[in-house]
């Protein structure tokens, strides 16, 4: 893997340019919205924010009459219009900041609004992936690193499979046509691991009638 944090991209989203036999296969970013929601926990904001004006509308109700307790909801809701811009603005700076890479022989993030990170993941370092899939086609592709393989859960946030924290698993999180996507990634994946190596010997260390292949 590797981490390049302030390079110029001479290609979009890799900090580097593309080896004579290394080609893009697809590049994409996360959807805002769906960000927002999974990520940040929009839907969960303004649950609370509702919890709140009902609240209030309850207690105003036993001493003032209900179009009045109704108006002591406003500032809740405001409140929680607010609050939802503003996690909206942010998961936005987040989604226009992220490039997701295939290539035919890596996974490549790109990721971070203030400080930007390039995460490189071979496909010989990736034992499994997962996906998961909403009904609207957006989801999220995890994946499951080899065992001497690590990254940090902090670093990576949000672009990781939520609460996976003790074996951080890297994601393409909340992308339009997932399963084109993993569709893709699985074939260039499955490619790229039984491709086999050959490695040239020095003949004078080799023994005689021995074949060098790998």
């Amino acid at each position: 893997m590797h981490h390049d944090d302030f390079n110029f991209e001479p290609v979009r989203g890799l900090p580097e340019a593309l080896p004579a036999d290394e080609h893009i296969l697809w590049q994409g970013a996360p959807d805002p919205m769906r960000l927002a929601i999974e990520a940040w926990k929009m839907h969960w904001i303004i649950g609370y924010f509702a919890v709140l004006a009902v609240w209030r509308v309850g207690i105003s109700s036993l001493s003032v009459p209900m179009p009045v307790a109704l108006s002591h909801a406003i500032a809740f809701v405001l409140s929680a219009i607010a609050a939802c811009v503003v996690v909206y603005i942010m998961a936005t700076v987040q989604a226009r900041s992220t490039v997701y890479t295939l290539t035919n022989k890596r996974a490549a993030l790109r990721i971070g609004a203030a400080l930007t990170m390039t995460l490189n993941l071979p496909y010989v370092c990736i034992g499994n992936a997962a996906v998961q899939t909403r009904r609207n086609g957006t989801g999220t592709l995890s994946f499951e690193l080899i065992d001497d393989t690590r990254v940090s859960y902090m670093m990576t946030w949000p672009h990781a499979r939520p609460w996976s924290l003790r074996r951080v698993q890297p994601a393409f999180r909340c992308i339009p046509d997932v399963g084109r996507v993993a569709a893709i990634f699985a074939e260039a994946a499955e490619t790229r691991v039984h491709t086999p190596r050959i490695e040239k010997l020095d003949p004078a260390h080799s023994a005689p009638g021995a074949v060098a292949a790998e």
